[in-house]
Order: structure tokens, then C-alpha cells, then sequence
């Protein structure tokens, strides 16, 4: 197993704690671009996230996935300086963000194929994104509620085609739409991609412990990326629901935090990991070896580069 980084590849063995859902930076509530490093103030982005990372490393964070697509506010070449500076490994993506009613999709993908568009992002697994020589270590889509639109659809697909030929694990923005879960889930069994291969992105969004159990026991990632002071209750709910049904093995925790947004709005912190849940989990009797399968072994399975074909 490999996990791709901007740094270049790693082993498995030297990923430590890993946050798979963050943004480090992105445009969010901004406008569409391609060019995300012309929308960055660099200097106030560098001096606002490189002491929050070392922070972070300090409290026990060695890996984050950084989930800001292209046209989102991808900037890996940011990204790798950042993750210099700080000793944090940093994951970047492919893929296109088609939630929030397609806002950040660019106009190109409505008259590509889903196959055109598996081209451009097995290309840039192969040669790195842009010119930066910078490969991504996932596929990072997101999708609007209920059942897919066609552009949606085009999008899932494409992921799994990207999948295929790449191995590279498919995070999918999804909420709490179980619509959208089936529909991405039936192009992924067309295109021969196991379950095993696909993050539910914001499952906490979903109320009731009993539907998530049931898609883990697929084989679905499920994903509690909301983790914060107020949510632990509801979060461990979930997490004991799985250990009872012996699927703690599918179930990753992250924030969805922010360090850097544009337009002045403020950073969403992603520490509560640290600071409040991981000793909450221990207060309820969640084991080291648990929380270590939590918070280290679970996210290094899901986004290592590998092909699951069903």
C-alpha cells in the first residue's frame, strides 16, 4: 500500500494520525476559477496556516487530506510549501466539486464525456496537476441531494473511471441524501468498482445510526466530518452503534475544517479531534487499539492507492 502526498509517496508506516476530510485553504462562498493562486493574499494565507499546522502537530496530527477540488481553491504548489514548512503530510485531489447546484463546476465538463473527464484526471495522477509535477493522493467529488443530475452523474462516473486505471480512492461530498448514496453507488457497480473504494463524505448529516450501519456493512467508508465540541454525543453514538456491529474498521473522523478562507470570512478550526473527542472516547471506554483503528489504520486503508474492483 502507498498514499500519495505532495511531498511524493509514502508508506503507510509514516502517515501517524491522519485527518482525511480538511480544507487547509479554499475559495469557499467565492467565485468559480481555475487560477486559484491569483485569488490568494499568499503572504496573510502562509502566515495564517503554517503556525495553525505546527499547532496541529503539536496536539499529535501527522497527515491531512486536503479536500479543496479544482476551481474549489486547489492550490498544490501551496500546498507542498506549506507541508515543508510544517512537517505535516498533505494530501491534494483530483475530480470536480458538483454540489451547491454546480457552482463550482467548470463549463467544460457539460459538454466533455465522463470518460473525457476521467482522461484530464488520470492525467493528472500520471504527470502531476498542471505543471507542478504534483500528483493527487484521491479523488474528491461532491454532489447535490437527492437523485443525481445528469452533470452529477457524469461526475460519479468519471470518478469511477479514474478509480480503474488509478486506484485512487473516491471521497464523495454526499450529506445526507441516501438518493444520492444508491445512484453513486449503482454507477460504481456498472464500472466495476467495489463499494471499498468510496468515502460517504458528511454521513453525520444523517440521523439514524441504523441506515450507516447498513451501508458500512457494504463496505462503504462512513465518514464523521463534523467532529466538534458540540457533536461528540451524536458522533459516539454512531462509532458504538458500528463497534456493535463489529464494522468499527469503516468509520473515519475529520472536522471539515478551514485554516484559510477567502473574501474575509473566518477559519473553521479542526482540533477537536485532539482537544475533546479522542479523551471523549477514552472516557467511554473506547480502547487504545480502538482509537489508534480510528484515527491511524482506518484512514491509511481508504486512501491508499489501490484498485477495489467488485
Amino acid at each position: 500500500m502507498r498514499i500519495i502526498t505532495v511531498r511524493g509517496e509514502l508508506s503507510p508506516f509514516d502517515i501517524g494520525i491522519m485527518l482525511p476530510h480538511e480544507h487547509i485553504m479554499s475559495l469557499f462562498g467565492g467565485e468559480i476559477t481555475e487560477s486559484a493562486n491569483a485569488i490568494y493574499d499568499r503572504d496573510a494565507l502562509l502566515a495564517a496556516v503554517i503556525p495553525y499546522l505546527k499547532r496541529l502537530r503539536k496536539l499529535g496530527c501527522r497527515t491531512i487530506a486536503d479536500c479543496t477540488t479544482a476551481y474549489f481553491g486547489r492550490a498544490p504548489e501551496l500546498l507542498r510549501e506549506i507541508s515543508e514548512a510544517t512537517d505535516i503530510n498533505i494530501l491534494t485531489n483530483t475530480g470536480y466539486y458538483g454540489a451547491v447546484n454546480d457552482r463550482y463546476v467548470p463549463p467544460h465538463a457539460y459538454r466533455a464525456s465522463a470518460e473525457e473527464l476521467a482522461r484530464l484526471w488520470i492525467r493528472e495522477f500520471k504527470k502531476g496537476i498542471g505543471n507542478s509535477g504534483i500528483r493527487p493522493g484521491f479523488i474528491k467529488i461532491a454532489v447535490d441531494p437527492g437523485p443525481l443530475s445528469e452533470i452529477d452523474a457524469k461526475i460519479v462516473r468519471a470518478a469511477a473511471l479514474t478509480h480503474v486505471e488509478t486506484g485512487l480512492t473516491i471521497a464523495s461530498h454526499t450529506g445526507d441524501s441516501v438518493d444520492a448514496v444508491s445512484d453513486q453507488l449503482s454507477i460504481l457497480a456498472e464500472e466495476s468498482v467495489d463499494n471499498s473504494a468510496w468515502i460517504w463524505v458528511h454521513a453525520q448529516k444523517v440521523t439514524s445510526p441504523d441506515v450507516l450501519v447498513r451501508y458500512a456493512g457494504k463496505g462503504v467508508w462512513i465518514e464523521l466530518d463534523g467532529i466538534s465540541p458540540d457533536t461528540m454525543e451524536r458522533d459516539l453514538r454512531v462509532i458504538t452503534a458500528m463497534r456493535e456491529q463489529g464494522l468499527l474498521e469503516r468509520v473515519l473522523l475529520s472536522h471539515d475544517g478551514n485554516s484559510f478562507r477567502v473574501e474575509g470570512r473566518p477559519p473553521n478550526p479542526y482540533e477537536a479531534l485532539f482537544t475533546h473527542f479522542v479523551p471523549y472516547l477514552q472516557k467511554n471506554s473506547f480502547s487504545k487499539a480502538e482509537i489508534k483503528l480510528l484515527t491511524e489504520q482506518n484512514p491509511v486503508a481508504a486512501l491508499s492507492v489501490r484498485v477495489r474492483a467488485s
